[in-house]
């Protein structure tokens, strides 16, 4: 989802930030010195520092996914070394997105809700717990969006993670420009300085591509994927050229009307062209630069004239005329407005000279669009004056003339790897009512599957090409582990731009899971150091259960919180990855009936022996239970009954009755 824009390269300000724009001379120099200031313990390296060395695990992108693929690995002992292009960590998240994209505002992985807190307890001490910019802030369910993050804050926050492990080395302004294979193994890679001829060679065990480019397993020659897939290559009934229109009202109903724990979005899929033609090409979703906006006069820049290159007549018919909508934390908010269908497609396989002209012309369109609101006449005096609360921040980006480092890069290549992630992984399945199960799920979605224009072209009736909100056909789905592996090499995962079509990349492309991929594939990584295997080759059982262990959120449900206290959750969190649940709701407390008992006995058995189905087993399931579930105390199945059914050991058959979660707790348990 993102990228563009180099900045400070050895004490050099960027080519984007020494074209600038004339800003009110005498405002810059009020400007702050920025809200990273404070991290100052943050002490990247020098290329010549790691030249030739090897590290336990290269992560290549300082993303969120790349910062807690990073973190977690050194967490669980290894070596790590941290690559980022530019000279910022954070991704999107310090470069103007401001909200964490979600639907859910439960718990997802540990490095994510540590984040969290931290962000909210900065929110808390500055301006109150009781104050709006901490109620706006804070990760929650209740309002949407569900969370806020100032760029630099986030940028800060991030930096501290990585600072805060003596296992993390910190390389700057590089890129993976070449790799050395020997059969299904990465060697070592070859790192770029974004300016100048130099280079570097690192090796490593396990490499993990966090890039929201996939530069490294392009380098890799890994089989990938740009632009969109024909409808009949997966059956997947909203894939290829479509033509669109969006409808207004809250979806999904299952949402709406309480049955599925996660927000409505406003907005849903309208009418669909039947006609087509629903065929392949190199198109991805537009991009923006998601610039940052304040409406604090006292921290407000405004444009003192048009960027370069300016052409009034582009704007004169746009449609989407907005800067900001109301302020988020600290009086700040984000521009989604000024997108360009179509001039993003030579990004995702293009050189970095090139991604910048790409995103040097999408800034220069963003502030032409702030220049016009504020100041064409054909605009009304009243609008004018509205638009004209907004203006850049002097305490954002302050070594890059306050916009943004990187552009908002919504998708690029996607790796076709062990399992392809479909719409049909992300929508209700056939015979139960919750999507697919994969017993090697490491993340689920919330978000539901979108994407904006793909292309400016439209047809009669139908007004986008490729725009979709498919928030009703969309529920939380499992991401599985082999969507992060590359067919022909063990020691590379891609937690970003992992195995997907562009239909389901929709659910995928959002930070909140990234960083559940991306810890995911730290501890993956540290997993296969442990146990002197490689990510490929890595045993699911023991990849499945730490997670589950570890608080990861592998399987949603609406009434089971993956942070839950309870002894049952991790057991639960597990079991729904092997069958165990029809439908989103687990009901832990409730009394397991003798039939569901059974079944889960036969499957547990299938499990032991290597030969479950888990999507045969939920089937039955649905086809067992009533809508609730509930079991009268009859029909409660006994401790010894599930005992001598399960034949497992860790069953106390004197029990008189087992909750659910109880049940499921025994056979987690190792066998006594």
């Amino acid at each position: 989802m993102k990228r563009g824009e180099a900045e400070m390269s050895s004490g050099k300000v960027s080519s984007l930030a020494r074209r600038g724009w004339c800003f009110l001379v005498g405002l810059l120099a009020l400007m702050t010195g920025g809200m990273c200031a404070d991290a100052a313990e943050f002490k990247p390296v020098d290329a010549a520092a790691v030249d030739g060395r090897s590290y336990d695990v290269v992560v290549c992108g300082g993303t969120p996914a790349g910062v807690a693929a990073a973190v977690r690995a050194a967490r669980d002992g290894c070596t790590v070394l941290l690559v980022q292009h530019n000279a910022h960590l954070g991704g999107m998240m310090a470069n103007g997105l401001m909200q964490w994209d979600a639907l859910y505002g439960g718990h997802r992985a540990p490095l994510f809700s540590e984040l969290l807190r931290n962000i909210e307890k900065h929110y808390a001490d500055k301006f109150g717990a009781d104050s709006r910019d901490y109620q706006i802030a804070r990760y929650s369910q209740e309002h949407y969006p569900i969370g806020w993050v100032e760029p630099g804050l986030a940028e800060r926050e991030f930096q501290k993670l990585v600072a805060g492990e003596a296992n993390i080395t910190t390389l700057l302004n590089h890129y993976p420009a070449a790799v050395e294979r020997a059969g299904r193994l990465i060697k070592s890679v070859k790192l770029q300085a974004m300016h100048g001829d130099q280079a570097i060679t690192v090796g490593g065990d396990v490499f993990i591509d966090a890039m929201y480019e996939g530069d490294l397993m392009a380098a890799a020659k890994c089989e990938h994927r740009v632009g969109r897939e024909a409808r009949e290559e997966y059956g997947e009934p909203h894939a290829g050229k479509v033509f669109t229109n969006i409808a207004k009202g809250p979806a999904p109903r299952d949402a709406v009307e309480g049955r599925l724990n996660i927000r409505p979005y406003g907005q849903q899929q309208g009418s669909i062209d039947p006609a087509g033609p629903f065929t392949a090409d190199r198109c991805v979703q537009a991009y923006n630069m998601r610039m940052c906006v304040t409406c604090d006069p006292a921290n407000r820049i405004m444009l003192a004239e048009p960027p370069p290159g300016y052409d009034r007549d582009e704007y004169v018919n746009y449609e989407r005329k907005s800067i900001a909508t109301n302020p988020g934390p600290n009086q700040k908010s984000h521009m989604n407005s000024p997108i360009l269908p179509g001039e993003n497609h030579d990004y995702p396989e293009a050189d970095w000279p090139t991604r910048e002209k790409i995103t040097e012309r999408h800034l220069n369109f963003a502030l032409g669009l702030v220049w016009f609101l504020q100041n064409d006449e054909s605009i009304s005096a009243a609008k004018r004056k509205d638009y004209r609360r907004w203006g850049l921040p002097k305490d954002e980006f302050t070594d890059n003339n306050h916009v943004p480092y990187e552009m908002y890069v919504r998708e690029t290549r996607r790796l076709v790897g062990r399992h392809v992630y479909t719409e049909h992984d992300n929508s209700r399945a056939k015979s139960f009512t919750r999507t697919p199960i994969h017993m090697d799920s490491i993340a689920v979605t919330d978000w539901y599957m979108d994407s904006h224009s793909c292309t400016t072209d439209s047809r009669p009736g139908y007004h986008y090409d490729g725009k979709l909100i498919l928030t009703e056909e969309s529920r939380p789905g499992q991401i599985p582990y082999r969507a992060l592996l590359p067919k022909d090499l063990d020691n590379l995962l891609v937690p970003v731009c992992l195995s997907a079509t562009h239909i389901a990349w929709g659910a995928v492309r959002l930070e909140p899971v990234w960083m559940q991929t991306g810890e995911a594939a730290g501890l993956a990584a540290a997993l296969a150091k442990q146990t002197k295997t490689t990510p490929g080759t890595l045993d699911g059982e023991l990849l499945a259960r730490n997670l589950a262990t570890r608080k990861f959120l592998i399987s949603f449900f609406n009434d089971v919180n993956a942070a839950d206290e309870p002894s049952h959750t991790a057991a639960v969190q597990y079991f729904g990855t092997r069958g165990f649940f029809a439908s989103y709701d687990a009901r832990p407390t409730k009394p397991l009936t003798r039939d569901t008992a059974k079944l889960w006995a036969r499957g547990f058995k299938d499990l032991q022996a290597g030969k479950l189905d888990a999507n045969a087993l939920a089937t039955e399931i649905a086809k067992l239970e009533e809508p609730s579930g509930d079991a009268s105390a009859d029909d409660a199945v006994s401790g010894a009954e599930f005992a001598e059914w399960t034949g497992w050991a860790s069953i106390d058959a004197k029990k008189p009755t087992y909750t659910r979660g109880e049940a499921l707790e025994m056979l987690f348990k190792p066998q006594r």
